[in-house]
């Protein structure tokens, strides 16, 4: 494993997931209580043996710098580690113009550590999957590139790169978000999607890359640009997703992966998460993922009398949360919430240190961080009114960005 440099992308701004990257990039937002979207890509590396994993930041990148560097720390001794680049301005004075140009721009990382190989792979999906039996196709199949695709219905063939597959694991071709795909042989209503996760051959990435940097009408982005190129030149190959084995897994929670770049996505997979069978597993300790926890104390369900019982069902309830005398139904708790006296949370996502004051109500709602609700005030009760003071998915989720105050209304 010492001949893969692991590169994550993790620069991307998320307009989509806007007030929750109003002040951090996407794949810093908090996911699952503990967790960061981060957090996902950096525990499969870690979970598959691939320890030397650089991570390129750009856009609002302190939160995200920080959370790596106090949570992700390898055994330097054993040349391990997993460590932020922030956009270097190597090229002049100018930021990543796209993702190719990001990996480009940091071409004197590789030329450090000279691998063999080089995982390039998104930041901000949640999945679960072994890197391992990717590469192990990719050296047996000899390609230049790798790239890993996964079933999609053919309707949403628009919102991703869509894999044509050739003969054996070749790609035939590679279409950018197209609005005219074609099916698969084996499933009309299905289409090969690119998960953004690439494995190249190192030799054959820096020659495709200084070709792009030298194109005036690239937009210089991996799955726009560099791997349509590789495609035409014959070098490209596709690992199926669905082959992947982890460790732990069931056949329920087998090829699950989410892209959560919209609000209602973000939502949709937190609410899987505390249904009373989830399809995304947390608890698979056989692959864990990785994250630091707050030292905080175990969480604390207060009082026991009528009308003032601190109670959740089929929710994710965090360390260091009280509910006290408050009802929690189908919510996610992060660290340091409190839910006071007869306030009521339902179908909602409560990031850290969210405040519901007594009798306040929330519903289908998603509060960033240091939210305040005031004593009585109602979230997702009244559509008009919640249009009017805060965000509104297009499926009506409520959404109130970081250190918000919500008063009585």
């Amino acid at each position: 494993m010492s001949q893969v440099l692991a590169i994550v992308l993790a620069g991307g701004e998320g307009k989509r997931l806007m007030p929750l990257t109003l002040d951090r990039a996407k794949p810093a937002v908090p996911f699952g209580g503990h967790y960061r979207l981060v957090d996902f890509a950096l525990s499969n590396l870690a979970n598959g043996g691939f320890l030397q994993i650089v991570v390129l930041t750009q856009y609002k990148s302190h939160s995200l710098d920080l959370h790596i560097s106090r949570t992700w720390r390898m055994s330097t001794l054993l040349g391990n580690y997993v460590t932020p680049v922030p956009a270097q301005m190597r090229r002049g004075r100018q930021w990543f113009s796209g993702s190719a140009d990001a990996v480009f721009q940091n071409l004197n990382i590789v030329g450090d550590e000279k691998p063999d190989y080089i995982c390039v792979f998104g930041a901000d999906h949640i999945y679960r999957m072994d890197p391992r039996q990717m590469m192990d196709q990719h050296l047996a199949t000899g390609a230049g590139v790798t790239v890993a695709g996964i079933r999609v219905d053919i309707r949403d063939a628009s919102q991703f790169g869509v894999i044509e597959p050739g003969s054996a694991t070749q790609i035939a071709k590679f279409r950018e978000k197209p609005t005219d795909a074609e099916p698969l042989a084996d499933d009309p209503n299905c289409v090969l999607a690119s998960m953004g996760n690439y494995i190249f051959s190192t030799e054959t990435l820096i020659e495709a890359l200084h070709a792009d940097a030298s194109s005036d009408s690239s937009r210089h982005d991996m799955g726009g640009d560099i791997i349509p190129a590789l495609v035409q030149a014959g070098a490209a190959h596709v690992y199926d997703f669905s082959n992947n084995e982890v460790p732990g897994s069931t056949s329920r929670d087998r090829g699950y992966w989410r892209d959560v770049g919209t609000l209602d996505s973000y939502y949709d997979a937190s609410m899987d998460l505390v249904s009373v069978h989830p399809i995304f597993n947390l608890y698979n300790q056989k692959w864990p993922i990785f994250t630091s926890q707050p030292p905080l104390p175990p969480a604390k369900f207060v009082l026991e009398q009528p009308g003032r019982r601190g109670q959740a069902f089929n929710s994710l309830v965090s360390t260091g949360v009280i509910v006290s005398g408050g009802t929690v139904r189908r919510s996610v708790l992060s660290p340091g919430v409190r839910v006071e006296s007869g306030a009521l949370v339902e179908d909602s996502v409560l990031m850290n240190d969210v405040v519901i004051g007594p009798g306040a109500v929330v519903r289908r709602a998603i509060l960033d961080k240091n939210v305040t609700v005031a004593d009585g005030a109602r979230v997702g009760v009244d559509p008009v009114a919640d249009r009017e003071r805060f965000t509104v998915s297009e499926q009506g989720v409520v959404v109130i960005g970081k250190g918000g105050e919500v008063g009585y209304k």
